[in-house]
């Protein structure tokens, strides 16, 4: 079998084994690139308006919630539009289960907005959009979700590679020119022979079109589709292939892949809350004075405590994303010894390109624009999906109309 009809059955097959899985990923990752806009206009009473110009502390914060909840402890806070995000969990494992794992509080005086066990569908319209999140990113199957996606999204970019082999020119179609001397050939230029590849040709007949555009389409956003699928290999198998890979030709650095799990989980950190800040604020401080930059606020902090590390997450003049904040600190949870410090970028080569890989995958750069092309991206995906399937569909009835004749 010749390569070139190998390739056609691996993308034949591969994508037709993909489909129902990019399908929905595409779908859902069309409504989230407007997650925040469509969170508000569902769920207003989970909003502040007007946004505080200041707020409490990321540690008050989570003394906050455990005020509210005396049977939780805070694992974890976020800060967006001037609402605090914590996630909790029982504080003693004998005690009954909590009815959810997320308080959602106004960030300026702590006062509870909401709270939901997050992604959990059966709880009403306050949560539609973490949902949504939770199917896109892990097909609501939680670790086994994840992970099977993420083998999905590692076929998927392979198959970018394939799928570009397949417009190349089939051959190199030749033209016969005469002149004095007699008949010799020319080829024609690669250009002249490609273009076609990517253009829709109009009018034709539908199945033409259909080709055109599965074929053209995918040409026009290969870089795209692939950033997007490498990016989804990022996000669900991260320790592992992306973190191989990655470190084989770029330097990488991240805690949850740096240090191994400890014996037994952290339940009492030696460090407390206020002091991890403390800590972290105080390694920014310095940081910033010998590499030149500033400091922009907190946006999130939490516990990692099966490998016993505190994280404390800020926005810094070195992030460029619309929203949030990739400098970070990693602080040990029993001794206070500060691990490492990270930045969004220019500093490890292999995070630079981690950071802009999941800015881009998440439309948390460029503005609206950008996230107007993820929404418009993620229709393509499921366009992509279903005019292969007629590809096949049509390939296979004439396949079985050819052999009923024989």
């Amino acid at each position: 079998m010749k390569i070139r009809s190998l390739f056609v059955l691996l993308h034949r097959y591969v994508g037709l084994t993909m489909t129902t899985f990019l399908i929905i990923v595409g779908l859902t990752g069309s409504v989230l690139a407007f997650y925040d806009e469509l969170e508000k206009t569902i769920n207003p009473q989970l909003f502040v308006s007007p946004v505080a110009a200041v707020t409490r502390d990321l540690v008050t914060l989570l003394h906050d919630a455990e005020r509210i909840e005396p049977k939780a402890r805070a694992e974890s806070v976020s800060l967006k539009s001037g609402v605090a995000y914590i996630s909790i969990s029982p504080k003693d494992e004998q005690d009954t289960p909590l009815e959810f794992n997320q308080l959602i509080l106004n960030a300026e005086n702590g006062r509870e907005l909401g709270r939901r066990t997050w992604g959990d569908i059966f709880q009403g319209r306050i949560n539609i959009m973490p949902f949504i999140y939770k199917l896109h990113y892990s097909l609501a199957l939680d670790e086994t979700g994840s992970t099977l996606l993420g083998i999905v999204a590692l076929v998927w970019t392979l198959d970018c590679f394939v799928g570009f082999y397949l417009t190349l020119p089939l051959s190199q179609n030749r033209i016969s020119v005469i002149d004095m001397s007699g008949n010799y050939y020319t080829q024609r230029p690669f250009w002249q022979r490609w273009k076609n590849a990517w253009q829709i040709k109009w009018p034709a007949s539908a199945q033409r079109v259909n080709f055109d555009m599965h074929r053209a389409s995918g040409l026009w956003l290969w870089m795209a589709l692939l950033i997007f699928a490498w990016s989804s290999v990022y996000m669900n198998l991260g320790d592992s292939v992306y973190r191989k890979v990655t470190q084989t030709f770029f330097e990488l650095h991240e805690p949850w892949s740096e240090f191994e799990p400890l014996e037994k989980p952290v339940v009492s950190p030696a460090i407390d809350w206020e002091t991890a800040q403390y800590i972290a604020q105080k390694a920014i401080d310095q940081a910033a004075d010998t590499q030149h930059f500033t400091f922009q606020g907190p946006d999130a902090m939490w516990l990692n405590r099966e490998k016993g590390f505190y994280v404390y997450s800020l926005r810094s003049s070195l992030d460029f994303q619309d929203k949030s904040g990739q400098t970070r600190v990693v602080v040990d949870a029993m001794s206070g010894d500060v691990k490492l410090v990270l930045f969004p970028q220019g500093q490890y080569s292999g995070n630079t390109i981690t950071t802009w890989l999941v800015a881009l995958h998440t439309a948390n750069v460029f503005g609206l624009p950008y996230r107007i092309f993820v929404c418009f991206l993620g229709l393509v995906i499921v366009m992509l999906c279903v005019t292969g399937v007629v590809i096949w569909l049509k390939k296979r009835r004439a396949y079985y109309f050819h052999r009923s004749r024989f």
